[in-house]
This record gives structure tokens, sequence and C-alpha cells, in this order.
């Protein structure tokens, strides 16, 4: 008894030290201090760790310390990540009755007449690179942003808050589904805090406002709904989660096998019949929803105008590249400039024919077997990109915790380094530091896939749908 009480007070100092911590974080740090920005990263993750190592089976413990550490966040202005004054303009321009992807918010200003409470602030917190663009967050986005503006129009931090809570209510229905589909798949449940506690998703996700946490939730919705034999609830589902995000879109072909395949019989047999309806309508559940998601935007320059700003992020923005950085420094040996434009097109077809490659080769059977398949897909997707975010490696991570490969969670920690861009004041990257952060995360990938490959999956291929 007298053990169990010094333990559980040694975890509630933790907690309470991780509180100031996180306070630490959210109200005084400024980017651009690298030194104190990775020495907060690097004792969060100690503290979480050993949380998690302290008290693998009181979920009651570790879910308080989860939610405490994401409140500490809700009265703060982010201080890594600039894009929530987008989304507080895309919010205030739809509840004033304006479709926010037919303008752009520098003409707005240029012209002196936006119709929004704050507009010039808005502006200059965007940044002029983000208001010289159209939006390209995608529908349900544009409704959680416009809830923000309901409840907080002529507020900026009241905006922030909004977001916060609804970030927050999407990670604790993360942690039921996501605690559901581990036990559904007798896997240890005690995995979905190295995604509920993992610092990098409470302070990029809830601390820096990105709404990768609710296309999370939908994922790991659609996922445990699929698990559960309600395909066509997990297709409108998963509709939604490509509507807060479109990168789901990237998982649609890996879902082939997962429907065609009938191990009713007691081994893997291809089903035409029975398994190609079910996957073709999955497949129409999910872009009609999708459509009908986007259809009261929807205009001939919605589309010109959405089109080109997606198309930006394969051939004119760059930032913590793996692979691209490579092909950029010999395209500068050989041709003597930079490639972008040329490899902008051609690596996302190479991630194509690789996660065609994934959908037919490997065996996606199972929901674990296709988790694991979404997990190496998206990671190579991210590999072959011209910008990876810090944020966007939250969906690799969120779902590793029901694979075998777990360098999502070493690339969560590393993924730090890239912040190095932000000492200089004119943002320029560091590619020392983005060569130690991908070497770190290929070297942890590479010895666990030789792992992988020397044992059968115990756990993970015994289980199916």
């Amino acid at each position: 008894m007298l053990q169990q009480w010094k333990h559980n007070k040694f975890s509630i100092l933790l907690i309470l030290v991780g509180i100031l911590f996180y306070w630490s974080f959210a109200y005084q740090l400024e980017r651009t201090d690298f030194l104190k920005l990775i020495s907060l990263w690097s004792v969060t993750f100690f503290i979480s760790y050993k949380l998690i190592q302290q008290n693998p089976n009181n979920w009651k413990l570790l879910a308080v310390a989860a939610l405490a550490f994401r409140l500490v966040f809700l009265f703060a202005i982010p201080n890594l990540s600039q894009d929530f004054y987008r989304f507080i303009w895309d919010g205030r321009m739809l509840l004033e009755g304006f479709n926010p992807y037919l303008s752009l918010p520098e003409v707005w200003i240029t012209n002196g007449n936006a119709p929004i409470a704050q507009a010039q602030e808005l502006y200059a917190g965007m940044g002029q690179l983000n208001g010289h663009h159209y939006t390209n967050y995608p529908p349900v986005s544009q409704f959680c942003y416009f809830i923000a503006a309901l409840f907080a129009s002529k507020n900026i931090l009241g905006s922030a808050i909004v977001f916060r809570a609804l970030l927050i209510l999407a990670d604790v229905g993360t942690f039921f589904f996501g605690k559901k589909l581990l036990k559904s798949l007798n896997l240890p449940e005690k995995q979905i805090f190295w995604y509920i506690l993992n610092p990098f998703i409470i302070i990029e996700l809830t601390g820096n406002l990105h709404f990768e946490a609710v296309m999370i939730f939908f994922i790991i919705l659609s996922l445990y709904l699929l698990q559960k034999g309600y395909w066509y609830w997990a297709a409108i589902v998963f509709a939604l989660s490509v509507s807060v995000k479109l990168i789901p879109l990237l998982f649609l072909p890996l879902f082939f096998k997962k429907f065609i395949i009938d191990k009713r019989s007691g081994f893997d047999k291809i089903s035409i019949t029975s398994g190609l309806p079910k996957l073709l309508g999955f497949y129409s559940i999910i872009l009609t929803t999708v459509f009908l998601t986007f259809a009261p935007f929807l205009s001939g320059a919605f589309l010109n105008n959405f089109g080109k700003t997606i198309s930006l992020w394969f051939q004119n923005f760059e930032f913590n590249a793996s692979i691209f950085f490579i092909i950029r420094w010999i395209g500068y040996q050989i041709v003597g400039w930079n490639v972008i434009e040329t490899a902008g097109k051609i690596l996302p077809i190479v991630v194509i024919v690789i996660l065609l490659g994934i959908t037919f080769i490997r065996k996606n059977n199972t929901i674990p077997q296709l988790i694991t398949a979404i997990v190496i897909g998206i990671c190579t997707y991210y590999f072959l990109s011209t910008t990876v975010h810090p944020w966007y490696i939250a969906v690799p991570l969120s779902l590793c915790v029901y694979t075998n490969y777990k360098f999502p969670i070493v690339w969560s920690f590393v993924i730090i380094l890239s912040y190095t861009a932000y000492i200089h004041p004119d943002f320029k990257e560091n590619l020392w530091m983005v060569g130690l952060e991908y070497f770190i995360v290929f070297a942890v990938l590479g010895v666990e896939i030789y792992q992988n490959s020397k044992s059968v999956q115990p756990s993970l291929t015994t289980s199916s749908s």
C-alpha cells in the first residue's frame, strides 16, 4: 500500500512538472529560441515516457494527464504556427455569407473593404504568403472555422479557444474509439497513449491548432466501424476525414484486398462476386459524401482556385524534405537550377505507383495489415514530398500504435530539428539538422523492417474483421 502511494505520488509530481513545462511552452516561448524550444520539447517527451512506463494499466491517470496538458494551452495564442489566422479569416468570411474559396485576403486588404472584423490583424498574422493564395482547406475544416466565427466573430483569442475546444474533443474521441479498436484487435489498450500523451500531438495539434486531430478522429472511427463490419458507416466517416484534409484519399487503393479477399473458408481466397460490390459501394459512398460536402462551394472558379493552390504544394513549396532535397542537390550539379517544378510532377506519380504496389503485392486483408499498409504508404508519400510540415506526421503516428512499426514515434521527437529554420529571421533551413532528422528516422525504420522480416507479426496477423 505504501509502495503504491509512493508510486502515485511520483506520477502526480511528474504531471505537475509537465504542466509547468507545457505552460512555459505555451506562454513564454519564442520560436526563434531553439535552445529553449528543444529543452522544453525533450523534457515533456521524457515526462510522457515515464508516465506511460510507470502506469501502463492506469488509464484514468494517463487520460487525466493528457487532458490536463492540453488544457494548459486553452488561452494561448499559437507560437509555432500562424496558419490559424487563415482559419479565422475563412470562418468569418463564411459567417458573413462569402465563399472563402473565391477571394484572396490580400485583395480585400488592398481594397480596404474586408467584410470581417480584425481583417488587418488577421492578414498580418497569417503572413503575405498565406494571404496571397486561395484557401485549400476542405469543407469540414471550414465548418469548424465557421463554428469559431459563430462564437467569437470579433476576438482572435476567442476564436483560438473555440478551435482548441474542438481539437480537444476530437482527441477525446480518438482516445475512446482508439482504445476500442485496440481491444477489438487484441492489442494492448495502453498503446493509445503513445498518441494521446505524445507531446508532439499536444503541442502541434492542440497547441498550434492544426486540424489533423479532427481528421485522425474520423480515420480511427472509420477503421473501428470497418473492423466491426459496418463498412457503409465506415465509408461515410472516412469521407468526413477526407473533407477535413485531403490526405486520406491516398489510402483508397489500399482497401482493395480488405474487401476482395474472403477469409471465411479459413484461407485467403479472392471473392469477386461478394467482395467487389462491397468495394464499389464503399468507394461510391466515400466519393458521394465528399462531393456532397463540397457541393455548396462548387463552381468553375472554385475548381480553378482550389486546384491551383494544391499544385503549389508539389511544385513551389519546399520544407523539411528528405529524398527531394537529394534530388534537388543532384539537379543543381547537373542542370544548375532547382528542379522542383519537374520533380513536383514526377514524384506524385512515383507515389501512386508505390501505393498500387502496396495494394496488390502486400497482404492487406485484415484491419491490422491494412493499417500497416497505410502507415507505409503515407510515410512513403512524405519521404518523397517537397514539403513536410511537422504536424503532417500526426497521421502515421496515430496509426502506428496498431502496428509493429514505431518509427513515427521516434520521428515525432526528432521532427523538432526542422524548427531550426526559425532561428534565422529570413526562415532559412539548416540542412544538417534536416539530414540528422531523416538519418535517425531511416535508421529506425531500417531496423524495424529487418526485425519484422525475421518474424511473423504474431498478434497482428491473427486478428481480422
